[in-house]
């Protein structure tokens, strides 16, 4: 039986931030429904690249899930969610704020009906203060953060990083928030609301590059690969390419010193300690890429595993998901897709007795409104009533061939 067996989730979410976080509840297990607004669904369906027809983006974060379509703007549509709503266990919604006051779906309104129910909001900037009402998006949050004052070099300016890391991020802390929330409900019998946003999500893994202004007021600048209080520790030179380097501790710099023949540097005062290394972090990296640049990164990065330090070669994506060691922890799944046929997915990376390895992905990502009849049907309502709905257009149900 997986962890969250019997929980139902009703996820209002769409683009990335929610659907991550309801994802990560399905994984674990969680009867996950998918509402879609009709007439277009959830909008990362028009989002590329695609794959025929089906976009690549809504794939990558709704797996494990089961769709419903319902026109949210006509009455009685509003009214089935309400009613769904208050026989799920959890909802999951990023709506902007103050939408789901609108449309008296927001905790206070369920809660008379069902006081175990546990609603989980994510938002751009929080329900509160002067930015509540910006609309959440990745990058902008990315900005607002600091946290791309942290990414690239002096010379590149602020960089974003690589992927929705906000959204994700935000994604990551709700589950934590309703996980938690769960935990309490079996003491107390009540559910709550659930908040967090992009920004807050975002700031909340800033460490100790937060933590250094908190105490020292210090603004720290971007450093490109190079760690910001660890010296030597980032990307290096060799002649066929960038390896990654991280001596952190003393030890490991004197292993480093003696594998590259520069004993030398072990005496020389600029690089004494790690204090000294920070303030003469250029000079070293000049120093060691002389070295470096003889040879290519796999004939080092083997030399250096078996002195202990930590090295390792910078992948792209061909390069990983082809790795002995991604292909070790059964990181990637695959699944029926009723159109794409067969699907690769990446699983999730949390190993557990209860779930099944390399078993994660358990249903491929909907078709818009696939499930739609199943869905009400589980919620107690009629036949009659399900095929009405569908003749006057509220809700949708897929052909699935």
């Amino acid at each position: 039986m997986l962890p969250l067996h019997g929980v139902r989730v009703l996820d209002l979410t769409r683009a990335l931030s929610g659907p991550f976080c309801a994802m990560i509840l399905a994984d674990l297990g969680a009867e996950v429904i998918k509402v879609e607004a009709m007439p277009e669904g959830d909008m990362s369906r028009d989002w590329g690249p695609f794959d025929g027809d089906i976009s690549v983006y809504y794939l990558s974060a709704n797996r494990n899930k089961k769709s419903i379509a319902v026109d949210f703007r006509k009455p009685q549509g509003l009214e089935l969610i309400k009613q769904m709503a208050i026989k799920s266990d959890i909802v999951v919604e990023n709506f902007r704020v103050g939408t789901l006051e609108k449309m008296g779906l927001d905790y206070d309104s369920l809660k008379k009906s069902n006081p175990g129910l546990i609603v989980a909001s994510i938002s751009g900037f929080g329900s509160k203060g002067p930015a509540s009402q910006w609309a959440g998006f990745d990058q902008i949050a990315q900005g607002y953060s600091g946290y791309m004052s942290l990414s690239g070099t002096t010379e590149s300016g602020p960089m974003r990083v690589g992927t929705a890391i906000g959204d994700m991020l935000a994604g990551m802390w709700l589950s934590i928030g309703v996980l938690s929330a769960l935990m309490q409900k079996r003491e107390t019998g009540h559910g709550q609301q659930v908040e967090t946003s992009l920004l807050a999500g975002l700031i909340g893994v800033l460490s100790v590059q937060g933590q250094r202004y908190l105490n020292l007021g210090e603004v720290p600048k971007p450093l490109g690969n190079s760690h910001p209080v660890i010296a030597p520790y980032g990307t290096f030179k060799t002649s066929d390419g960038p390896l990654n380097l991280a001596p952190a501790t003393q030890g490991m710099w004197l292993n480093l010193c003696n594998l590259l023949g520069l004993e030398h540097l072990i005496d020389d005062p600029r690089y004494k300690t790690n204090g000294d290394r920070m303030k003469n972090r250029d000079s070293l990296q000049i120093e060691i890429e002389a070295v470096l640049t003889q040879h290519p990164r796999m004939h080092w990065t083997p030399l250096m595993i078996e002195k202990g330090i930590p090295a390792g070669p910078i992948n792209k994506m061909d390069d990983v998901f082809k790795d002995d060691q991604v292909e070790a922890l059964k990181l990637i799944e695959s699944v029926k897709h009723p159109v794409l046929g067969v699907l690769k997915q990446i699983g999730m990376p949390v190993a557990m007795e209860s779930i099944p390895e390399g078993g994660s992905v358990r249903f491929a990502p909907p078709l818009y409104g696939q499930h739609t009849r199943e869905i009400l049907k589980a919620y107690g309502v009629s036949q009659d009533e399900i095929e009405h709905l569908i003749q006057t257009n509220i809700i949708h149900q897929a052909t699935v061939t």
